[in-house]
């Protein structure tokens, strides 16, 4: 007899996962497929994030500023080191193991709230059943509801092969065994610009290839441009409108061809990671009967309210249209299930926050002054430097601003903009005063604990009536 599901998810990711306990704490049958492996070659939930992706990169992220802060920001308060050393595979352990409690809690709150799950592959079929493919065999099993939740993978480029020993993505740039002397690095993004800084603050010399022409295109160019400067003081050697043509392993080093303005160049590093974006994972995912369709890109194609062309078959997180992004997939996810249960989940894509945890950190939600100008929006702009806050200057961490922008005539925020210390934790409050239609006035009648990071956020919202207190109107 076939067993038969409320609600089956393909996937164990951010989305998978969160929506197999929403369903389940809902009173829905529930089970969640998944099959990502660990480094150690065990099934783990969490999907890429938890594994590879958000989590293991801010252990690392988090373990090399310390380090950091040691060699050249600690004399400044008066604390001197001798000879202060990083042991890489203490600190590759430390990341494996918050891996491993974080993943583990998940399956603890599978049996918790009664989730059944399958370590191993899920298939779509026709008729909404699904073939289970674990390490004990096949089996069909039946859900009266489907929701593909499979993410995405990462990205790869001609003529340059991954082998994550020496040429490497972002798992293998999360387990390099020693500081490489020169690491070169495909791709100014997230995870460039994150894995980069991680073993730049460790003593490697990092040069990164970006093929477009713009510094983070998706961020605000005033915040990008103050970024861009950071990170050459940093020591990031970051080369845009360049094009690597391939890569080869030779004699323990990577041999890298690359073009810039017509003109090719050979360079040699120690490693060479691969960070040009991803893609959505659908591999084995769909029968080809199932009746669930692909968009040009490679996506599963959904309505604004993540249906498919299949009832009861839905698709979430990375694998669709939107940004791929962990919490947008979690709360899409959660959205799918409540929809599912009769009530009226909703996400709004204008108010999904984003992050890149540099030194400062990159924070943003809404749109940017360059988008606002090509759609022709009328706008006003409030801006603050951490050079004029107090508790900035007290951490030692003066460097970044907030730039808020307001539609001209409402008020209503349209964009709030952070490049400081804490930047992800500051665009909370932005985030919430654009989820409720507030305006920058709201912001700016709000009384602000002094001294925090958090007043920057409050003068920039007054300065953008100019009427801040602590910078010139």
């Amino acid at each position: 007899m076939t067993d038969k599901y409320d609600v089956i998810l393909i996937g164990g990711g951010p989305a998978g996962y969160v929506g197999a306990i929403r369903a389940a704490q809902m009173g829905f049958k529930t089970l969640c497929i998944d099959r990502f492996k660990g480094k150690n070659g065990q099934y783990s939930l969490g999907g890429t994030c938890l594994n590879v992706g958000c989590i293991p990169s801010k252990a690392l992220l988090d373990s090399s500023k310390h380090f950091e802060q040691m060699t050249k920001h600690y004399d400044v308060h008066g604390i001197s080191f001798e000879n202060p050393a990083i042991d890489v595979p203490t600190m590759i352990g430390r990341k494996d193991k918050i891996v491993k409690q974080l993943t583990g809690g998940i399956a603890q709150l599978f049996k918790a709230n009664k989730v059944n799950y399958k370590a191993g592959s899920g298939k779509l079929l026709k008729d909404r059943q699904v073939e289970i493919t674990t390490d004990e065999g096949t089996e069909i099993v039946q859900g009266e509801h489907i929701v593909l939740a499979t993410g995405s993978v990462p990205i790869s480029i001609p003529n340059v092969d991954i082998d994550n020993e020496y040429i490497l993505d972002n798992a293998g740039g999360l387990d390099v065994a020693a500081v490489p002397e020169k690491l070169g690095v495909i791709g100014a993004g997230v995870i460039g610009l994150e894995l980069g800084s991680v073993w730049s603050r460790l003593g490697s010399e990092v040069t990164v290839f970006e093929a477009m022409d713009t510094f983070l295109a998706a961020c605000d160019q005033t915040i990008a441009k103050m970024a861009a400067r950071e990170f050459k003081k940093q020591g990031l050697d970051i080369h845009l409108s360049t094009f690597v043509k391939s890569a080869t392993v030779k004699d323990g080093k990577v041999e890298v061809v690359y073009e810039k303005n017509g003109e090719q160049t050979t360079a040699v590093y120690d490693k060479l990671l691969v960070a040009v974006g991803r893609k959505a994972e659908t591999s084995g995912l769909l029968s080809d009967d199932c009746g669930v369709t692909l968009t040009d890109r490679g996506q599963i194609d959904v309505d604004d309210e993540c249906r498919t062309a299949v009832p009861n078959v839905w698709a979430v997180g990375d694998v669709v249209r939107g940004p791929m992004l962990a919490h947008k997939g979690s709360e899409e996810c959660s959205a799918v299930i409540e929809r599912i249960a009769g009530q009226h989940g909703h996400i709004d894509f204008n108010t999904i926050p984003w992050v890149i945890y540099t030194e400062p950190e990159i924070a943003w939600v809404g749109q940017t002054e360059e988008q606002l100008k090509a759609a022709g929006v009328e706008y006003k702009v409030g801006t603050f430097p951490f050079a004029a806050n107090g508790r900035a200057l007290a951490m030692n961490e003066p460097t970044g601003m907030v730039k808020l922008i307001a539609d001209k005539e409402t008020d209503e925020l349209l964009g709030a903009h952070i490049y400081a210390a804490n930047a992800a934790d500051l665009l909370s409050e932005c985030v919430v005063a654009m989820e409720f239609k507030g305006c920058a006035e709201d912001l700016a009648r709000i009384v602000h604990a002094h001294p925090t990071l958090s007043e920057a956020v409050f003068e920039a919202a007054m300065n953008v009536d100019k009427r801040a207190i602590h910078k010139a109107n």
